[in-house]
């Protein structure tokens, strides 16, 4: 059997025409697969287009404001993706003079970049011969090779490597690499994989054995835990009291309200009693809502949010937890999570 080729056969036939695949800017493809980190190509492509049109060269992303970035950035999740990608542009151009680095080192050096991202930019951009190793290259070969080791271990993914550097196209790497993860993302798919179709079908040991469902075996799921928020929404005039995220975490930089965070819920009186105590919000303002609960699901969290909505006549004298007061306008321009997002849409923020 002729690995490579047989995939890149079936690739020229049923390849997705996709904007980053018409370049060899490494700015662009590099750009591309940040964004494509745990996010499928159909909502990440009008990110892509979006940043693309903002920040038409490295340069450019460099020298944006990080609130800038996060804003166009918002509602991918993840936001240490963008992040690492402003830091990264900055160092492209202080340290490269502005001009994308070309070896396998200096691109993994970038912050941000692991080993399958520098692979996939190296062999894309300038054809070097480094094998990409990404969820759909895992599933795909441990399927056709039989991978039985736990791939999220050690000695699995080591395995899943070594093949996959092994069967690389040392002439057409670019190519075979494109046509590995596209064979994966279309063909060997995780739920029901077509195998009727698969020129792979022949070989393939997970379909020889029948346990295309088992494979990729892997050892061990990351625990999600509950996280319950409660938002103290103080609005003032034609504005409300936002802070920015300065501390770690899934929405550094992003802007929320103060909250309480617990694992376990809390009492509506218990928040009210806590907002009191730390803001001391009774003796300047109105409570006028508490919203229904607003679920949110991440790969390592599910988030249940409650917003609590106060008004203020005049600008409180109490601390809000570094809290500032933006008018409407302002906070629109402001990268915010997804969560606040659909917030903001139900109280008609965006009207």
């Amino acid at each position: 059997m002729n690995f490579s080729n047989s995939i890149i056969q079936w690739y020229l036939k049923h390849k997705r025409d996709l904007p980053w695949r018409d370049t060899l800017d490494p700015y662009k493809i590099w750009l591309s697969e940040i964004i494509l980190q745990q996010t499928r190509v159909e909502q990440g492509l009008p990110y892509y287009l979006k940043f693309t049109d903002a920040f038409p060269t490295i340069t450019d992303l460099a020298n944006a404001s990080e609130d800038i970035v996060l804003k166009h950035w918002q509602g991918l999740g993840y936001y240490s993706r963008a992040r690492n990608l402003h830091h990264s542009a900055q160092t492209v151009r202080d340290r490269f003079q502005g001009r994308f680095p070309s070896s396998y080192s200096e691109i993994i050096s970038l912050k941000g970049v692991g080993e399958y991202t520098a692979a996939a930019i190296a062999s894309f951009s300038y054809n070097l011969p480094h094998a990409v190793v990404d969820g759909n290259v895992i599933r795909v070969i441990s399927r056709v090779f039989g991978v039985l080791d736990p791939v999220d271990s050690m000695f699995g993914l080591g395995e899943v490597k070594s093949i996959a550097a092994r069967e690389l196209d040392l002439e057409r790497p670019a190519l075979h690499n494109q046509a590995i993860m596209e064979f994966g993302a279309l063909q060997c798919v995780p739920v029901n994989p077509n195998c009727r179709d698969c020129p792979l079908s022949g070989v393939c040991y997970a379909k020889k054995m029948e346990v295309v469902k088992e494979i990729p075996l892997k050892s061990k799921k990351t625990a999600v835990k509950n996280l319950f928020l409660y938002y103290a929404v103080v609005k003032y005039k034609n504005g409300l009291f936002v802070k920015r995220r300065d501390s770690e975490g899934i929405w550094k930089g992003l802007y929320d309200f103060p909250v309480l965070e617990s694992e376990t819920p809390i009492l509506e009186e218990q928040v009210l009693s806590f907002f009191n105590k730390e803001y001391a919000l009774s003796n300047q303002a109105v409570l006028t809502d508490i919203s229904p609960a607003y679920r949110h699901l991440l790969s390592h969290r599910k988030i249940e949010a409650r917003f609590f909505r106060f008004e203020v006549n005049n600008i409180p004298s109490f601390s809000l937890d570094k809290a500032n007061w933006f008018s409407v306008d302002k906070i629109l321009e402001k990268g915010v999570p997804r969560l606040i997002e659909r917030y903001f849409e139900a109280i008609n923020l965006y009207k």
